[in-house]
Formats: structure tokens, C-alpha cells, sequence
């Protein structure tokens, strides 16, 4: 089996990678590219964040081919991808961070700034938090439920259909951790970096 991780430039994926190749030791292939035609034999895609909505979003548009490789390996092969804190957040039909920004329109919904209710909640909202596990998800498989995460981010994914949040987290409101629709899977918490827990998140993702 060959996963791919997207390297295009969102910054440091490096924990990402080593969490990856920890749980998948010798039984599966890690790859770490763009190539775009490693990309469409991989059996499953993750897609990592790290920055602003529209950086991320521009460093997939600054490959050519990478944004139509990625809608053909999710959309048309439906082949399982999981995105990672902004990686999540661009499956979004748009953002609002530093600028409107469209995004890759899976599944329906934008992504806007956390009320922090006046400074009553500090951002970026940084640390460990307790997640409520809102279905039956292939990636929360024995995981249980009001497990902690870490998390780090300032703005959240609010789709327009409820049924895609696979779970929540308290922060100034019921802010969306995860979310999922068929082959599509992310999570805004950071798996590579909550500890065992996260690591068993991946382990479910490789072996769906």
C-alpha cells in the first residue's frame, strides 16, 4: 500500500511525516511529494496545513495540475484523504483568512475566524482539548469519546450540513475537530502531535 503526503510548501510537515512512518514502520509505503503521478497511483492521500487558509491554498495552485490530480484522486477515484488542520479547512467552498479566498468546494461550507467573544477566549487557540465524538467514524475506531487533542488554530471549518461533523470541541462554541463525507476525511486537531491517541487516528486512516 502507498500513502502520499502533499508536499507543496505549507511549512514544517516534518512531525507529520515521522508520525506517518512510525505507524507504518515496514507494512506501507510513505511518500512525501507533489508529483502528481506518485499522487494518482497512491492508494491514500494526506493533506497537511500549516499556515494561513490562502497561503495553503495558494501553494496547491502554485503546482500546476496538483488541485485537478487531487479532485480526480478524491472526487472521481474515491479514494480515502485525510486533511490536516487547514487541510481540513480547504476542503471548504471558502475562506476568510487574510483575504475571501475559494477553496476546494468538497464539502460545502466556509471557514471564518473562532469568536473569542471579546478576548474572553485567546487566539490562536492553542493546547489540549477535549473532543465529543459526534458519529460512528472509521477514523475514531476505539478511540474514546472526550479524548484530548492538540490543537492549534484561529479559525474553523462551519459546514452547511451538519451531518459531515464527525466531532466537536468546546472552545467559545461548538467548534468542528472533524468532519466527514465518504471518502473524505479531516480533522482539525493535530493526530501526529496527540500523543498515542493521535497515533492510533492514523493507524485507523492507513488501514481503512
Amino acid at each position: 500500500m502507498n500513502v502520499t503526503i502533499v508536499d507543496y510548501n505549507s511549512g514544517n510537515i516534518s512531525s507529520v511525516i515521522n508520525s506517518f512512518k512510525e505507524v507504518a514502520k515496514d507494512k506501507v509505503n510513505i511518500e512525501v511529494t507533489a508529483d502528481l503521478a506518485t499522487i494518482k497511483i497512491s492508494d491514500k492521500v494526506v493533506l497537511p496545513g500549516q499556515g494561513s487558509f490562502k497561503s495553503c491554498i495558494d501553494g496547491l495552485k502554485n503546482i500546476s495540475g496538483l488541485i485537478d490530480t487531487l479532485n480526480e484522486f478524491a472526487l472521481e477515484n474515491k479514494k480515502p484523504i485525510l486533511g490536516i488542520c487547514v487541510g481540513l479547512q480547504m476542503f471548504a467552498d471558502i475562506g476568510y483568512e487574510e483575504t475571501e479566498t475559494k477553496g476546494l468546494g468538497w464539502i460545502s461550507g466556509k471557514v471564518s475566524k473562532i469568536d473569542n467573544q471579546g478576548g474572553k477566549f485567546k487566539l490562536p487557540h492553542i493546547g489540549w482539548n477535549e473532543i465529543n465524538i459526534m458519529k460512528d467514524s472509521k477514523i475514531f475506531k476505539g478511540i474514546e469519546n472526550k479524548s484530548h487533542m492538540y490543537f492549534v488554530h484561529s479559525y474553523e471549518f462551519v459546514p452547511k450540513d451538519t451531518s459531515v461533523i464527525s466531532a466537536t470541541t468546546d472552545y467559545s462554541s461548538n467548534v468542528v475537530c472533524a468532519a466527514e463525507k465518504e471518502n473524505i476525511f479531516g480533522t482539525q486537531f493535530h493526530p501526529e502531535k496527540s500523543d498515542k491517541i493521535g497515533l492510533k487516528i492514523i493507524n485507523n486512516f492507513i488501514s481503512i
